[in-house]
């Protein structure tokens, strides 16, 4: 069963940093490109980016260039996302996913992050 579990969110103020997490299992990690996307109060689901199966390559959405970073330890079979620079639109339930875009995306149950002073 795939099984996608994210955790670090929390409360930060404007400018700090949070690092999320994306614990996964029930599928062949090391072999399957992995996304982030998060869903604001309110709005629909925001892809975030996609970082290849050897954690080489990533592609940003230009809301979050440069101030996030994606990463993944194969080795472990997480998936990562650094937040640095957060602001107040930052706020919102992060999810990691597999297979976006596609029939059989799967993503977990989120995490929350709600930027604020």
């Amino acid at each position: 069963e795939v099984q996608l579990v994210e955790s670090g969110g929390g409360l930060v103020q404007p400018g700090g940093s949070l690092r999320l997490s994306c614990a996964a299992s029930g599928f062949a990690f090391s072999r399957t490109t992995m996304t982030w996307v998060r869903q604001a109060p309110g709005k629909g689901l925001e892809w975030l980016s996609n970082t290849n199966n050897l954690g080489s390559s990533t592609l940003y959405s230009t809301a979050i260039k440069g101030r996030f970073t994606a990463s993944r330890d194969n080795a472990k079979n997480t998936f990562y996302l650094q937040m640095n620079d957060l602001k107040p639109d930052d706020t919102a339930v992060y999810y990691c996913a597999k297979d976006w875009g596609s029939s059989t995306v799967r993503r977990g149950q989120g995490t929350q992050v709600t930027v604020s002073s």
